[in-house]
């Protein structure tokens, strides 16, 4: 027997879900290890500690570990794969275009310290690619969100919740899922 599919979603399990069911995170759960290619460390020096805020780790002369939010990310200097084109998928419908980098990574910030990233990075001239705009507004997962590029061309994206709780929580019932696909 087929399961009900909308998008690759099992629709038994999102009609069986109650509001609350989800498995929550902990908030001080362990930091994330990440690590990219660059095409220039003090370009990246520059970018991630003044602009970003990031603390410098150790570094060499082909890497930069940096301690973003409590996270470990490491620049490698790669300048061929820095420069690589970043493939995006169209994900939401409300706007045209508005095509999401497949590949980015980012933090997710309490609503006011987001709010305050957004303004630093105006006032730093920091172009955004999307953003920043708040999704799902009234919805679950309510959220506000900007991607813009590192020096060397690495996506990055900061979130934040109106209402963490609901950081993964799923649709409760299918009409809000198809509320939520319809509207994108």
């Amino acid at each position: 027997m087929l399961t009900p599919r909308l998008n690759g979603v099992n629709l038994a399990v999102v009609q069986k879900r109650k509001l609350g069911e989800c498995l929550m995170p902990d908030i001080d759960s362990k930091p994330f290890h990440l690590a990219f290619p660059v095409a220039d460390l003090k370009e990246t020096r520059d970018f991630y500690c003044n602009i970003i805020g990031c603390q410098e780790g150790r570094s060499t002369d082909l890497w930069i570990d940096f301690n973003l939010y409590g996270n470990s990310i490491s620049a490698y200097l790669h300048p061929q794969e820095a420069t690589r084109h970043i493939p995006d998928n169209h994900v939401d419908r409300d706007q045209t275009p508005l095509n999401i980098p497949v590949r980015h990574f980012g933090v997710i910030l309490e609503w006011d310290e987001w709010e305050s990233l957004v303004e630093r990075l105006r006032n730093k001239g920091i172009e955004f690619t999307i953003g920043p705009r708040v999704r799902f507004v009234g919805k679950i997962g309510e959220q506000g969100t900007i991607y813009f590029n590192d020096p060397c061309g690495n996506v990055l994206e900061f979130k934040a919740f109106k209402n963490r709780d609901q950081m993964f929580q799923p649709f409760t019932e299918i009409k809000d899922f198809e509320a939520v696909v319809m509207q994108q």
